[in-house]
C-alpha cells in the first residue's frame, strides 16, 4: 500500500515537472519570437525617394523637423542605415480604406528614422526613404 503511495506521489511529480518544462520552453518560444520581431524594423538599408533634385534630405539630432541639422544626404542617396523608425501608422491604420484619413495620422504622427549615413547618425523624416534597391554592405 504504501509503495502505491510512493508510486503515485512520484507520478504526481514527473507530471508537474513536465508541466513546468513545456511552460518554460513555450515562454523562451515566445520571447524569442518578440525580440526577432521587435529587432525586425525594416530594411537594413533605405534609399531616398521623393527629394527634389537639387535638394537634400536633412539629417537631424532628433526626430523633430525643428531640431539642429547634422548632415544632409543627396536625392539620389542609397545605402542609408536603418537603425530603426518611430511613428507613422501602425498596421491597423495602414489597413484603413480611407486614405485621407492616412493622411491625416501621417501628420499628426510622422513617421522618423534614425539613420546613419557615410559616417553621420541622425533623425531623417520616413516619408523620404523607401527599401533600398541596391547592393549594400553592412
Amino acid at each position: 500500500m504504501q509503495s502505491e503511495e510512493v508510486r503515485e506521489k512520484r507520478l504526481r511529480w514527473r507530471k508537474k515537472q513536465r508541466a513546468y518544462w513545456l511552460i518554460l520552453i513555450a515562454g523562451s518560444v515566445i520571447l524569442l519570437a518578440a525580440r526577432a520581431l521587435a529587432e525586425a524594423d525594416g530594411p537594413d538599408f533605405y534609399d531616398v525617394k521623393g527629394v527634389e533634385s537639387g535638394d537634400v534630405l536633412n539629417i537631424r539630432a532628433e526626430a523633430d523637423y525643428h531640431s539642429t541639422q547634422v548632415g544632409t544626404i543627396p536625392p539620389d542617396g542609397a545605402c542609408v542605415r536603418n537603425l530603426g523608425c518611430k511613428g507613422g501608422l501602425t498596421f491597423e491604420e495602414f489597413s484603413t480604406p480611407s486614405e485621407a484619413d492616412k493622411r491625416r495620422i501621417e501628420r499628426q504622427r510622422p513617421r522618423w528614422c534614425r539613420v546613419e549615413y557615410h559616417g553621420v547618425t541622425g533623425w531623417v523624416a520616413g516619408r523620404y526613404l523607401q527599401e533600398s534597391a541596391s547592393a549594400c554592405q553592412p
